[in-house]
């Protein structure tokens, strides 16, 4: 067991990749260096070379592109985009091609090509920085989805995405890179579709990804002050999804309640609360309930407080929950 941030866990999971394949190659802004701008590649382009980390021009269209080059000719490719907001003029690779081409050549070709992207709010910067921008990519056919919440899986899942040979979108919390907890550098981790209960519980369920899960967490904490016992499940895997996980707990414990930093109105929360209502209908005390942030722009920072959804908001939506 070591002590690692999230950014290191996930920098000691692109070194094991990289090790153990030599197809594995980075490339990104900043990647190379600088080590990111987070510092999540940091050393890997002295230990591995400038033609194994690469440093790109300011263009995602051309880095999502020539990664779907790469991965034709047989590499592995794993592309940084800087910062969410980013991922837009890559859209139309990611969504057009690199979603399409398996299935397009009859799974003839495969694009084994990861697209990092740390995700929401929180470190107050300045606009397109601060996005949640899951839904176009879950909705996108082709695409597996996975976001960590935490340091162990984001080691792990790394390394899972890396050696499969589907096209993900790897999701990372930014205002969590700093955070730490213990990592079993030998562990094997929880297969990469299968979603976790972080904290049993028997009265309502908590459902969350990335930089949401530890928010849930501590509303849980906060709550068994009250006397509720709340479950909280992170669910790792977007797309797919491990409905098994959602329909057990909330089988079990009647309520249910979706917690995610894009906007509520059309959010993931739409398709979990689909899922859970037509699942467990005959065993929910009450309606699944969302929880999110505003149908707005992301706000400037000073206001950033406001629009994501905390502790309270989270505790509100329980309570509310327990009023039908």
């Amino acid at each position: 067991m070591t002590t690692l941030t999230l950014a290191k866990a996930l920098n000691e999971g692109l070194r094991r990749s990289m090790e153990d394949d030599a197809k594995v190659l980075l490339m990104g802004e900043d990647v190379g260096k600088l080590g990111g701008v987070f510092r999540v590649t940091d050393g890997l382009q002295k230990d591995f070379g400038e033609d194994r980390v690469i440093d790109t021009p300011l263009a995602e269209s051309g880095i999502i592109g020539t990664a779907i080059g790469l991965a034709l000719r047989g590499y592995r490719p794993i592309c940084e985009i800087q910062f969410d907001g980013f991922v837009f003029p890559a859209a139309d690779q990611i969504i057009t091609q690199l979603a399409k081409m398996p299935l397009r050549s009859l799974g003839t070709l495969k694009l084994p090509v990861v697209v990092r992207i740390p995700c929401g709010g929180g470190i107050g910067a300045v606009e397109h920085h601060s996005e949640s921008p899951e839904v176009y990519f879950t909705h996108t056919a082709g695409l597996r989805v996975v976001a960590c919440s935490n340091p162990a899986d984001a080691y792990t899942m790394i390394q899972d995405a890396v050696r499969c040979d589907d096209p993900i979108i790897f999701f990372e919390p930014k205002r969590r890179y700093w955070d730490k907890a213990e990592v079993d550098l030998a562990a094997p981790g929880l297969p990469l579709d299968r979603a976790r209960v972080v904290r049993p519980g028997r009265d309502v369920t908590l459902v969350a990804y990335g930089p949401m899960v530890k928010t849930c967490l501590e509303a849980a904490a906060a709550a068994e002050e009250e006397g509720r016992d709340i479950e909280v499940i992170d669910l790792r895997s977007l797309n797919p999804l491990d409905a098994e996980v959602l329909t057990e707990s909330v089988t079990r414990t009647g309520r249910c309640v979706v917690v995610h930093e894009a906007p509520v109105f059309t959010g993931f929360g739409a398709e979990i609360a689909a899922r859970v209502t037509e699942r467990c209908f005959y065993h929910l005390e009450a309606p699944v309930l969302r929880v999110g942030g505003f149908s707005t722009p992301y706000p400037p920072s000073r206001l950033e407080e406001h629009y994501l959804p905390d502790l309270d908001r989270v505790l509100d939506a329980v309570d509310r929950s327990f009023a039908y």
